[in-house]
């Protein structure tokens, strides 16, 4: 039984969209949990997600190609950090073909509190 194929709720590439980006911070400070869900996919997307600190350094990013899930979740580790407190910025774009040219894009905050 293939109920994924013959869903008449999935929508076509150029209708593709990301509907929710979460990030939580572990308590060690060093982890973060990203969640997206995007909208049910006919073909599925790639996403590329970055976290970058205040001074926009790179700290942490993950490329997920073709996911089969409209719902995930993502550990993702943080690098290069002595001390992880503060704002971060996470970023997630969907895209088919070319990353340079994302279908849709979403922007969250993030704040690591201190005592990490």
């Amino acid at each position: 039984m293939d109920l994924f194929l013959h869903n008449a709720n999935l929508l076509p590439r150029d209708q593709v969209r990301i509907e929710r980006v979460a990030a939580t911070p572990y308590p060690d400070g060093r982890r973060v949990k990203v969640e997206v869900d995007v909208t049910p996919f006919q073909e599925r997307p790639n996403l590329e997600i970055v976290i970058r600190d205040q001074a926009q350094t790179l700290v942490a990013t993950a490329s997920v190609i073709t996911p089969m899930h409209f719902k995930m979740e993502f550990n993702l580790h943080l690098r290069g950090i002595e001390d992880s407190a503060g704002d971060y910025r996470v970023q997630v774009q969907l895209y088919y073909e070319d990353i340079q040219s994302p279908q849709d894009t979403r922007e969250i905050m993030l704040h690591i509190p201190g005592g990490s």
